[in-house]
């Protein structure tokens, strides 16, 4: 697993977002205030493609658990949390 320095890597939260059914901003807004509430894990960006349905998240954390679990917290459902390499 790619790790930065600290011990957290970058992990990739892919989930399915019902076309209209949520805006950009709010699933940002819900990843942000759920990684600041859990220490250890920080919210990067988000990308929705409203074609497919989908949305991917990325977090930087400790481990895959601690980034799932944050994905719970923001209600995302996340179909796969996989570790990641970005820039």
């Amino acid at each position: 697993m790619p790790v930065h320095g600290g011990g957290t890597a970058t992990y990739l939260v892919e989930g399915y977002e019902r076309r209209g059914t949520t805006a950009l901003d709010d699933l940002e807004a819900r990843c942000r205030a759920a990684a600041d509430g859990f220490d250890g894990v920080r919210y990067v960006r988000s990308i929705l493609v409203p074609e497919d349905e989908t949305c991917f998240h990325l977090f930087e954390g400790p481990s895959e658990e601690a980034v799932r679990e944050v994905g719970a917290l923001a209600g995302l459902a996340p179909l796969r949390v996989v570790a990641c390499l970005s820039h």
